[in-house]
């Protein structure tokens, strides 16, 4: 198994990328630190399906934008599974607005969860990694790092902060042995509710303007990120990956292919 006992610390298990992603890394061999909120009434089955294959698995439930927090999970973990071999920083607080109209607080509140909490755990996982001399640190996050959306503008800048920061994090940390790198993630199924705009019309139809004509899946991001974390690419350092199946080379849509499940549709 290309994952077999290293230990992966997820920051928020509980949203479908975390599970899909904890599923996949159990199978894979690895050992599992499931961060979650106290009233995520899931976890628990996540957690006995993990250990079904074979997966120690340790849940918690730190508040990822302190990081004294995050270090007494640390002082927790270290005692039942080690140190933390891969960092999966999966946190994408999520709110619709325009920079018109957008509130502070809550522009506030998307910053801390998403870019303070990506920001805490790099200092305390990623320093702990530095001492050690190995591990990695994957940001999932989205084309929106770049690509404004006119939908969701707290959300859009959270995640071009924690590009650079990845960036940031390793040129420092990739000199102690830790690649660092951000994952661009572009549309899944709900894409039009999230970032549908009345000033944009990038979600417009978006699934024709896929060249395969089919979104991503989370599923598909497990795959990628279980090779990412065996560390073989040691070259991959402060990359910033896009994962959209070429959405944002979109032209025209009448020259695009039609999604899949719809090629024989005239409509």
């Amino acid at each position: 198994m290309r994952l077999s006992n290293k230990v992966v610390f997820i920051t928020d298990a509980g949203s479908e990328s975390g599970r899909a992603l904890s599923l996949r890394l159990a199978q894979d061999g690895a050992h599992l630190v499931l961060n979650s909120k106290a009233n995520d009434a899931g976890i628990p089955n996540l957690a006995q399906a993990c250990r079904a294959f074979g997966s120690q698995v340790v849940v918690v439930r730190a508040d990822l934008r302190h990081r004294a927090s995050i270090a007494g999970v640390l002082e927790q973990v270290s005692g039942q599974l080690g140190f933390i071999d891969i960092l999966l920083h999966n946190n994408s607080s999520h709110e619709r607005a325009s920079v018109e109209d957008g509130s502070e607080d809550g522009f506030l509140r998307v910053l801390r969860e998403n870019a303070k909490t990506a920001f805490c755990c790099t200092q305390a996982i990623g320093g702990q990694m530095a001492d050690r001399g190995s591990g990695t640190v994957l940001y999932l996050g989205s084309i929106h790092a770049e690509k404004p959306s006119g939908a969701a503008f707290s959300y859009s800048v959270s995640q071009g902060a924690i590009q650079m920061l990845a960036q940031e994090a390793a040129l420092f940390l990739g000199r102690h042995g830790v690649q660092v790198n951000y994952l661009q993630l572009g549309p899944m199924d709900d894409a039009d509710r999230m970032f549908g705009s009345t000033i944009s019309a990038l979600y417009d139809n978006y699934r024709r303007k896929i060249p395969g004509g089919a979104v991503g899946t989370y599923d598909e991001l497990a795959s990628i990120i279980s090779f990412l974390g065996t560390g073989e690419a040691r070259c991959l350092n402060g990359a910033c990956l896009r994962l959209d199946g070429g959405f944002l080379l979109h032209y025209m849509d009448h020259k695009m292919a039609k999604p899949v499940g719809e090629e024989d549709s005239k409509t």
